[in-house]
């Protein structure tokens, strides 16, 4: 009698997930990284948001659901425009919009007035935008760049083979060889816990019109919109993903995590995309990253700025490249007919040049003069 074989299809798919659960570093480290070391922020509280919403996240939609770093207050964070109590506002301000959108129903009205061209337009532009700083980074150092995305797209050609942290580790070890990095320091465990951090009213006003209103469009389009559209996509069995549910999660992790010190977050279509191209299938791959950094929080806080700066950057590029490039050539773009591509390039262009609101805006404005149009030479037809 033959020897039953054994079943490893269970390690198959956690190798997909542990992949899949660092994809998403293009966008989460540099932001992240930035935040530590250039504006000064806690690395304590920084890390323990990320990694309680991500592990959150996991939890409750099941899926490979990201949690990003609101990339408008990023960039004002980045540039020394908002301190810790003003960072601590800003998430707080937004979680409570964000309620009150998910909480009134009021987002999924406006989601059902949105059309699906300006949908797809949408994602081309976000997918350009994450490609071009892809090459941006890789050509930092472009021989480690150019190895670093021949690596990856190697990589993932291997099924369920975790191609992102392999390609993170070799591409390391590489630059450390060349010696273009430099060894971090060795990992001391000092447990700690994030400050308290309680905005004030003049901290809550600054934040309000120096963060929040310019991010809030950014959220509403890439974070809720596209994501739960791309989610469709990627799991149509998938039942807790809605305009409203995306933008509850949101609320309650920036209102619940801001006054520990963590920097105002959302999903992300983009990170969505990356996590599931890497091989992430469930909640599995965020809880894995969000265990990491949880650990990290708590026990090495101080060590994480030096740890984070030893990735190279055109590492980030090569990630940032490939999740961009499917995050762009989507199932709705190839799907959309011909009359809908007007709506498509505007919206991309405008996303592209100048951020998702504006492409949302003009994208909606074209759908509306096609629509007009067509009705105007039926009429006449009739």
């Amino acid at each position: 009698m033959p020897k039953p074989v054994p079943d490893r299809s269970w390690k198959i798919r956690l190798l997909g997930e542990f992949g899949g659960a660092f994809g998403d570093l293009g966008t989460l480290l540099p932001l992240v990284l930035g935040a530590i070391t250039v504006a000064g922020l806690a690395p304590a509280g920084v890390l323990l948001g990320f990694g309680v919403a991500l592990v959150g996240a996991g939890s409750f939609y099941g899926l490979p659901m990201p949690v990003q770093p609101m990339k408008a207050i990023a960039a004002v964070i980045l540039t020394g425009g908002l301190d810790a109590g003003e960072v601590a506002a800003a998430g707080i301000l937004t979680g409570l919009v964000l309620l009150a959108l998910g909480a009134t129903g009021a987002m999924a009205r406006l989601v059902r007035l949105i059309p699906q061209s300006v949908t797809a337009g949408l994602q081309l532009g976000l997918g350009l935008s994450m490609g071009l700083l892809g090459l941006k980074l890789a050509w930092e150092m472009p021989w480690l760049g150019v190895l670093a995305l021949v690596l990856l797209v190697l990589l993932m050609h291997l099924p369920r083979w975790p191609a992102a942290p392999t390609m993170l580790v070799a591409i390391v070890l590489a630059g450390w060889a060349a010696g273009l990095v430099e060894a971090p320091p060795v990992p001391v465990f000092a447990p700690a816990l994030p400050p308290l951090v309680v905005p004030t009213l003049a901290d809550a006003w600054q934040a309000l019109w120096g963060a929040v209103v310019p991010q809030m469009p950014l959220t509403l389009t890439n974070a809720v919109i596209v994501t739960a559209a791309l989610a469709r996509d990627l799991f149509p069995d998938a039942r807790r993903v809605s305009e409203r549910s995306l933008c509850l999660s949101t609320g309650l992790a920036n209102l619940a995590l801001a006054p520990l010190g963590a920097m105002p977050m959302c999903h992300g279509a983009g990170g969505l995309q990356a996590q599931h191209r890497f091989g992430a299938r469930t909640g599995a791959a965020p809880i894995l990253l969000g265990v990491v950094l949880l650990v990290l929080a708590l026990g090495f806080a101080g060590w994480v700025g030096a740890l984070f700066a030893f990735v190279p950057a055109a590492a980030v590029g090569a990630l940032l490249l490939v999740a961009g490039t499917d995050l762009a050539l989507s199932k709705r773009l190839f799907d959309a007919r011909p009359n809908c591509w007007p709506a498509i390039g505007v919206a991309a262009a405008g996303t592209l040049l100048v951020n998702p609101a504006a492409g949302l805006v003009a994208g909606w404005t074209i759908e509306i003069i096609r629509a007009s149009v067509a009705r105007a030479v039926q009429r006449r037809r009739a």
